[in-house]
């Protein structure tokens, strides 16, 4: 009988863009102010993409240190996962074009959308494509150019995001199985709370809906902030449930860095060691699917997680979706 296919996570890498916009620029563009943009998100700048780039060229940077620290070549990737809602274009995949960028023509790719949720997700459906063994060496990615989709003239919204890219190789094992268990939800009851209006099949582009900046992301925050910090707790929970884990297992948590003041309530909420939550929302602000990622590799380059150490990814995000997966990190 064969041995069950577990999953090995052999690195992880990121990028961030050299723009720094500080809550001080902001206040050169809106009606806002640090003390303002501080005491209600936690947040005090934001990484930026350049006009010359993209956000492929955002994922390439972050694949491009992942695998020279797998030390694998692109040829032996064989499968691209990239989780994004802010891709290259609406068609084709921006694991295509990050595909074309790195010559990773052994490859397939394709695209997830679960908007803040994305990387999380991504881990759940690369662990299940590994087992069915039609993948050996996977390259997945959380990545967002949110600046490109983000109303400047809204101050509710814009003092909240910002770019970057966050990435992860995992291969097929016998003997590791690293990605532990994942638990994943959604709610499509909630789609208005947060969204892009304009742009799909419900509002085809037309020149009211630019005018009506309906090509921006939208939401109403204080009902988002509910949902958020319910179900982050509840999450983080059920997937320490799924694999007979408790608190004290968990060396370290990292949860969606959206705004402070939640990922404070879920810590609350859930009873969690602050000392054991990893926070870096004040440097990057809400990257989206790319804010667990980003984090992790942080925290294990700044030596926060050891060796074979359990860490677990928390988060939500438009749709409305949320999920937890509890990661080893063995390299």
């Amino acid at each position: 009988m064969n041995k069950k296919t577990g999953v090995k996570i052999l690195s992880t890498g990121s990028y961030v863009p050299e723009r720094v916009l500080t809550n001080f620029d902001l206040e050169k563009m809106v009606e806002t102010s640090d003390e303002w943009i501080s005491t209600r998100t936690g947040i005090k700048e934001r990484r930026i993409i350049d006009k010359s780039q993209v956000t492929s060229d955002l994922a390439y940077n972050a694949s491009v240190k992942a695998i020279e620290k797998a030390k694998i070549s692109v040829d032996d990737i064989d499968l691209i996962v990239v989780a994004t809602i802010s891709g290259d274009a609406p068609m084709p995949s921006t694991a295509c074009y990050l595909q074309k960028k790195l010559k990773a023509f052994n490859a397939t790719a394709f695209d997830i959308s679960a908007a803040c949720s994305g990387f999380i997700y991504g881990t759940s459906v690369v662990k299940g494509l590994i087992q069915s063994g039609q993948y050996k060496k996977v390259l997945l990615v959380g990545v967002e150019a949110l600046s490109r989709v983000t109303d400047w003239t809204d101050r509710n919204t814009c003092v909240l995001f910002g770019d970057g890219a966050g990435a992860m190789i995992f291969e097929a094992s016998e003997q590791d199985d690293d990605i532990v268990s994942s638990y994943l939800g959604s709610d499509g009851s909630f789609t208005e709370l947060l969204d892009i209006p304009a742009g799909g099949a419900i509002n085809p582009t037309t020149e009211e809906t630019v005018r009506q900046r309906l090509h921006f992301i939208k939401m109403q925050g204080k009902e988002v902030f509910k949902v958020a910090v319910t179900k982050m707790v509840e999450a983080a929970f059920k997937a320490q449930q799924l694999a007979g884990l408790s608190d004290n297992d968990i060396s370290l948590y990292v949860p969606h860095q959206a705004n402070l003041r939640i990922i404070d309530a879920v810590i609350k909420k859930s009873g969690i060691n602050k000392d054991k939550v990893y926070i870096n929302v004040h440097k990057y602000g809400n990257m989206s699917a790319a804010t667990t990622i980003v984090a992790l590799d942080e925290a294990i380059s700044e030596g926060k997680v050891n060796k074979n150490s359990l860490v677990e990814l928390v988060a939500f995000g438009a749709g409305l979706t949320w999920g937890a997966c509890i990661l080893r990190i063995n390299f």
